[in-house]
């Protein structure tokens, strides 16, 4: 009992700032997406899943939500997937290496609102070093940011820029870890690099890689920093992606129960998320 008490006052500070933080927040945004709550209305209407009706009904939040689907499936696998080759690349022992290891990892410790200056510079047009380089090539200037048909790629382009060395640094952590002897038996068995590699480093790394998607993935449902630099949703909402729509809703439009009903959808997508890597491909994939 002594034992008990004493780790539980351990915990207390961390389980306060959980509540106050998280689980309050959580449960008091679903109990006001079942409200009216916006500048017609002096106190709370209760009007039940008439937010989520409306929701869905908003070409505005059809568009957000697809945009995001898109941003994922451009975002996830190619974040991963050059984190992992740079992984591979700097894990050499040749010179340079921990130099380029630095180069990788650096867009990651630039915040979101600077690097989305950055890319901004890059895009602009006439002036952006983009169409410089088109110009002294004798091309065209791009708008790439003013264009509905470009501007999410352009957004996807600098989250993976983003995020790839955040990966890199999970798959370094892996690749070091895997054992030397097994690698030296494959090659002394005339192993090639590729079979190595998709035979015994690939499989390895298959817990890195369920973790580093996962991550991308509630990621690819979080992004809100460049948008409000760089396009602030459009044009005409090709950029606009859910939790924009919920920043919108909430300070520009005052409409805090649509805002709260969305919330509660992207909240849905997470617990999705995490119940399919916890009961499915995590428990599927152990190493001793």
């Amino acid at each position: 009992m002594k034992e008990n008490v004493t780790s539980w006052l351990f915990l207390l500070p961390s389980l306060i700032f959980l509540i106050m933080f998280t689980l309050y927040p959580m449960i008091k945004t679903a109990y006001l997406s079942f409200f009216q709550s916006d500048l017609s209305t002096d106190k709370p209407i209760f009007i039940g899943l008439k937010n989520f009706k409306m929701m869905m009904e908003d070409e505005v939040f059809r568009k957000a939500f697809i945009n995001n689907i898109w941003f994922a499936i451009g975002t996830i696998p190619t974040s991963v997937a050059l984190g992992m080759v740079l992984a591979i690349l700097v894990n050499r022992k040749i010179k340079g290496s921990a130099l380029a290891r630095t180069f990788f990892f650096y867009p990651v410790v630039i915040p979101m609102v600077s690097a989305a200056f950055i890319w901004l510079f890059f895009y602009t047009p006439e002036y952006g070093m983009i169409n410089k380089l088109l110009t002294l090539f004798g091309a065209g200037e791009l708008n790439l940011l003013g264009n509905s048909s470009t501007v999410l790629i352009a957004i996807i382009v600098m989250v993976i820029w983003k995020e790839a060395g955040f990966f890199m640094i999970f798959y370094l952590a892996a690749l070091q870890n895997i054992p030397k002897d097994l690698i030296e038996a494959s090659h002394i068995d005339g192993a090639s690099k590729w079979i190595q590699f998709r035979k015994i480093v690939f499989p390895l790394l298959m817990p890195t890689t369920i973790f580093s998607f996962v991550i991308a993935t509630t990621n690819a449902f979080k992004t809100i920093d460049q948008l409000v630099v760089m396009t602030q949703g459009g044009p005409n909402n090709a950029s606009n992606l859910l939790l924009y729509y919920i920043y919108e809703s909430t300070f520009r439009f005052m409409d805090y129960g649509k805002a709260a009903a969305a919330t509660i959808v992207v909240l849905v997508i997470m617990v999705v998320i995490a119940a399919i890597q916890f009961f499915g491909t995590d428990r599927k994939i152990h190493y001793s």
